[in-house]
């Protein structure tokens, strides 16, 4: 089974040499790179930083990998963890995802079937939480840059009527220069560039649109007025999502507005209906469902003329969406790192 997604740097902790082989083999032939391979716990702690996936059996001769799992996951990357285990228990599986384990994998004839499964649906799980993670740091930052512009409105209000006075009064006292000594002109001339760059700093910060910092004294920091704005991503029109999971939603809408769109979450099928009959409407993105007797695209029924692509995210290979209407399907838990470039590829098909 060849990899879905990115490749996976993986740590095998294991200390059967065939066992070590095959997992080594089993991920070199799913398109990962030759994973680290170690025999004991002590070699995994040491070995674990800068691995995304630990396979680690429960049986090591210095340790339980049971008692692994919380400081290696706790290490350096935060790796996912997947106990694997000679015997099949339920009680020694549920005791692993207690302890903050990702999956569980008994050493059958279905571990090699499995291992890139697993590894590939745990790396998924582990690019959402980063996902999710990113789009509350965007939150912030959104709420940052409100703020921002609310002080450059406030600003501009509250100080640039009485600039545009003291510019006035300044001008009329140069407009009689003959009163006036050498010295009170170079002074009035000196006030009037010093208003000038007073202006000129609030129209930067009318248009700022960022919030980076510069050094201003030994760990004091100030907003960088050099760099007014960002370049902006090319418009891909409005993207609708019916998408009942609040954490699924907000990494939706952080993807799909970083490539250019314009997001809005909509609560019911008839307001999902209606807004998608309007204009500027590219995208549909509906939750699906695989269950028998369900509706497969959550009851919204896409238009036979339509003008936007509707996609689905469910679990399963996605049958009953396309069989709905569905233009595209995405298996859940999906890929970050490649989900726009598939959805607008969808679009372009």
């Amino acid at each position: 089974m060849r990899r879905e997604g990115a490749p996976v740097r993986a740590l095998v902790v294991d200390d059967d040499d065939a066992t070590r082989a095959l997992l080594r083999a089993v991920l070199v032939a799913a398109g990962h790179p030759a994973p680290t391979v170690v025999a004991s716990a002590r070699e995994a702690l040491a070995a674990a930083p800068g691995h995304e996936v630990i396979l680690l059996d429960h049986q090591l001769p210095d340790g339980a990998g049971l008692d692994l799992i919380q400081p290696l996951r706790s290490g350096p990357g935060h790796p996912a963890v997947i106990l694997v285990t000679g015997h099949g228990d339920e009680s020694l599986a549920a005791a692993a995802l207690r302890q903050g384990a990702d999956d569980y994998l008994v050493k059958d004839g279905s571990l090699p079937g499995l291992v890139p499964q697993v590894v590939e649906r745990v790396r998924r799980h582990r690019a959402l939480r980063e996902a999710l993670a990113a789009a509350e740091r965007d939150l912030v930052h959104a709420e940052r840059m409100a703020a921002i512009g609310q002080l450059g409105i406030t600003l501009h209000h509250e100080i640039n009527n009485p600039l545009q006075a003291a510019t006035a009064e300044v001008e009329l006292l140069l407009a009689d220069a003959a009163s006036l000594t050498g010295e009170q002109q170079a002074s009035l001339r000196t006030i009037r560039e010093a208003l000038a760059r007073i202006r000129a700093t609030l129209q930067r910060i009318g248009t700022l649109r960022h919030d980076r910092t510069v050094e201003y004294l030994d760990g004091v920091a100030m907003i960088d007025l050099s760099h007014r704005t960002q370049p902006l991503p090319v418009q891909q029109g409005e993207a609708l999502l019916h998408l009942p999971d609040d954490d699924t939603a907000r990494v939706v809408s952080l993807l799909l507005r970083h490539a250019g769109f314009t997001v809005a979450r909509v609560g019911s099928v008839a307001e999902l209906a209606s807004r998608a009959a309007q204009r500027g409407v590219t995208l549909v993105l509906v939750a699906g469902s695989p269950v028998p007797g369900a509706e497969p695209l959550g009851g919204f029924q896409p238009a036979p003329d339509r003008a936007y692509t509707v996609v689905a995210l469910t679990f399963g290979d996605g049958t009953p969406a396309r069989a709905a209407g569905a233009d595209h399907v995405v298996t859940l838990p999906f890929d970050p790192g490649t989900f726009t470039q598939e959805l607008l590829a969808a679009m372009r098909g």
